[in-house]
């Protein structure tokens, strides 16, 4: 839904997931964006994480899964990023990841959009990979900040979500999202003030203390706190 959750899990999947050619595009790449797009379009096979910007007036050969992580905000653009798929003739699979408390999108999609939708049933033996991310952003500030901003962008592009009768923000259950999220601790933020999480557990450390993997920009972190103490 948001540039931020593109940056974050495009560079999650980058870790987690061997030998998959992983890349990223949002609308905030401007000049890098025609790049990536040609050569993705290129290679023989990889994942694209991407916002709407990619949903619409692009074709890419054989794309056999689109997965809507985050519901779009209208549902034209439901449609057209589905599209992206069984160009032409060919075959392809779209799936969108709906919480029980947005389950009536699918009656909404069916009457808006003439759209009919099938349940996929739940997989089995899921590997858990939160522990391996919380683990990333402990080695790494550039993760976990990187996952702090992702997760405020959600909620509040959750807030503004045009079918807000079925995504209601008040029904958001943050602390399984900051799970899902892999988050070491809580954001300061508005739509959090006064709410209490007792289902989520911050780590113990220290989160001040994590420092940049990339030198230069813990060296600037340093001077910057210095400067502040």
């Amino acid at each position: 839904s948001t540039c931020a959750c593109v940056e974050y899990y495009g560079k999650a999947l980058e870790s987690l997931i061997k030998q998959v050619k992983i890349m990223s595009i949002h609308g905030k790449m401007k000049h890098k964006r025609n790049k990536i797009f040609t050569e993705f379009r290129k290679l023989p096979g990889g994942i694209l994480v991407c916002t709407d910007v990619m949903a619409r007036g692009i074709d890419i050969p054989e794309v056999h899964w689109v997965l809507q992580y985050d519901p779009p905000s209208s549902a034209s653009a439901f449609v057209h990023r589905c599209g992206r798929t069984a160009r032409i003739g060919n075959v392809g699979s779209a799936l969108v990841f709906l919480l029980p408390m947005e389950e009536s999108y699918v009656n909404f999609l069916s009457i808006n959009q003439k759209c009919p939708m099938q349940e996929m049933k739940p997989q089995t033996n899921i590997l858990d990979l939160l522990p391996k991310l919380k683990s990333m952003a402990l080695a790494d500030r550039a993760v976990f900040e990187k996952g702090m901003k992702a997760f405020v962008s959600y909620v509040q592009a959750y807030a503004k979500h045009e079918c807000n009768l079925i995504f209601r923000i008040k029904d958001l259950d943050f602390a399984s999202l900051a799970r899902g999220f892999a988050l070491l601790k809580m954001p300061k933020m508005p739509e959090l003030r006064g709410k209490c999480f007792p289902d989520f557990t911050p780590v113990t450390v220290n989160t001040d203390s994590i420092s940049f993997k990339d030198k230069n920009r813990e060296k600037q972190r340093q001077k910057k706190l210095e400067q502040q103490r």
